[in-house]
């Protein structure tokens, strides 16, 4: 508010647009030191791309945060970020008849969307559909967040190569980490900002999805063949049961589980410094008896 002008005034749709796109806090960025500027350098083409293709609903805004240039051309930028990101790309080169590609067509639709909405709006007054941009927004940030987990999965990959790290310590360690952070994250600011219970149930529901679902579509993703008996069948993931590893996994997220159940209630849930340091032990504890027992320092 303090750089608002006194008087009011109309500004254009391409000085909308430049303000809008403008990463840098100009004001902010004479009061900050040398080092805060320099991360500030190397998080502006980060932050460019999300302003170009991530449209963001501000309810507390008088103007719901409406900008007319800006939102006509996330339009067109996020169904376009969706079909190159998603599948890494696969979907979107894709052929229709062996003759378009799909991100031509949406390409080709997104414009028409965006100059319909340019046309039968105002810069000064959102209209009536702005909610959608919302679900918009959420569409292009989760497919942002499926983009960077991806990449970050395969460097960890790559790495475990490089060091010749076995599969199951790649992803009791590395893949497990890599999938979890963005998790560990949004959870922390979720509480942070006063919703402790949405994030403590995201914790949980995060380990039912991935327990569920990951092994549930992996299992039945391929039906067997007729005919094909089930030791040579493609379509059966065998995890050898024999293995020690195995039940000290599902053992450990069993009893960490249990430990929940049962301690959260107890302390009539509220949970204290306490808790959360037997948590990060327990955690400490059982990747220390996984490591020893995959390096066979441990075994029957």
């Amino acid at each position: 508010e303090e750089y608002r002008p006194l008087l009011p005034s109309r500004e254009t749709s391409l000085r909308i647009l430049t303000a809008a796109l403008s990463p840098l806090d100009y004001g902010k960025w004479r009061r900050k030191p040398w080092y805060w500027r320099l991360f500030k350098v190397l998080k502006v083409p980060v932050e460019l791309a999300l302003l170009l293709t991530v449209p963001v609903v501000d309810p507390d805004k008088d103007d719901l945060n409406w900008k007319r240039p800006l939102n006509c051309l996330h339009v067109l930028t996020s169904p376009l970020l969706c079909v190159l990101t998603l599948k890494s790309g696969a979907y979107g080169l894709y052929q229709i008849q062996g003759v378009f590609p799909v991100w031509g067509l949406v390409t080709l639709v997104g414009s028409v969307l965006a100059i319909i909405i340019f046309i039968t709006t105002s810069n000064e007054e959102p209209p009536k559909y702005h909610c959608v941009f919302a679900f918009l927004g959420f569409l292009a940030s989760a497919m942002w967040i499926n983009a960077a987990a991806t990449e970050l999965v395969n460097i960890l990959r790559t790495l475990g190569i490089i060091f010749q790290l076995s599969n199951t310590v790649l992803g009791l360690t590395l893949l497990a980490w890599g999938n979890s952070i963005g998790d560990t994250f949004s959870d922390l600011t979720m509480a942070r900002q006063g919703y402790p219970r949405m994030a403590f149930s995201a914790c949980f529901g995060g380990i039912i999805f991935s327990i569920l679902w990951v092994p549930g579509r992996g299992a039945g993703g391929r039906q067997q063949d007729p005919g094909v008996t089930p030791r040579c069948s493609p379509s059966l993931r065998q995890l050898e049961p024999d293995s020690l590893l195995v039940w000290i996994l599902a053992g450990a997220l069993g009893l960490s589980l249990v430990f929940s159940f049962v301690s959260v209630p107890a302390q009539c849930f509220q949970l204290g410094k306490a808790y959360g340091v037997c948590l990060l032990l327990y955690y400490l504890a059982f990747l220390c008896v996984a490591l020893l027992t995959e390096f066979r320092v441990i075994r029957l």
